[in-house]
């Protein structure tokens, strides 16, 4: 790459920015998700993401593909891999956290890359039984409350997954 350094970032579409990785690319996780969100490591096909909104547990899962904004524009095999992923997310979520409810959704309204949130739904939660969007205003997470709720994560036993160090 004319002797610049193995990782570049060569484009930003406003959607999704693409990096070169010695001669590969990858999707980079959008900047609102970026802002937004904790990363926490990724599965086979998808970004596991921890939202910063201590409201709820709230993660979010990101295909690792480029200029998909819905489900449908995966492969078939791709669809099935996020399928997958998304249902044991959601079943150890579940359980994890004892939810009432998991909302998972793909909307996309304003980012417009494929991503799938996982919320855990309690009825005693600020929302229920309403949509959490716009109910109650953001609270971040401390710094000792996120470090310890990593530290849960990392011990769920979570298939086909990597942390990130």
């Amino acid at each position: 790459m004319d002797g610049l350094a193995d990782l570049q970032v060569i484009l930003d579409s406003g959607s999704c920015s693409l990096i070169y990785l010695q001669d590969n690319y990858m999707p980079v996780i959008h900047p609102q998700l970026q802002n937004d969100c904790v990363l926490l490591g990724r599965f086979t096909l998808c970004h596991l993401l921890l939202h910063k909104d201590s409201n709820y547990p709230w993660f979010i899962l990101v295909p690792d593909r480029d200029d998909i904004s819905e489900i449908y524009q995966l492969s078939d095999n791709d669809q099935h891999q996020l399928m997958t992923e998304s249902c044991h997310l959601a079943r150890i979520l579940a359980t994890h956290f004892n939810a009432d409810k998991m909302n998972v959704a793909a909307l996309g309204n304003i980012v417009p890359q494929l991503h799938i949130h996982h919320i855990v739904r309690y009825k005693h939660d600020a929302a229920w039984p309403a949509p959490i969007w716009g109910k109650v205003k953001m609270k971040p997470y401390a710094e000792q409350q996120l470090d310890r709720l990593v530290e849960e994560i990392h011990k769920l036993a979570l298939i086909d997954f990597t942390f990130v160090s």
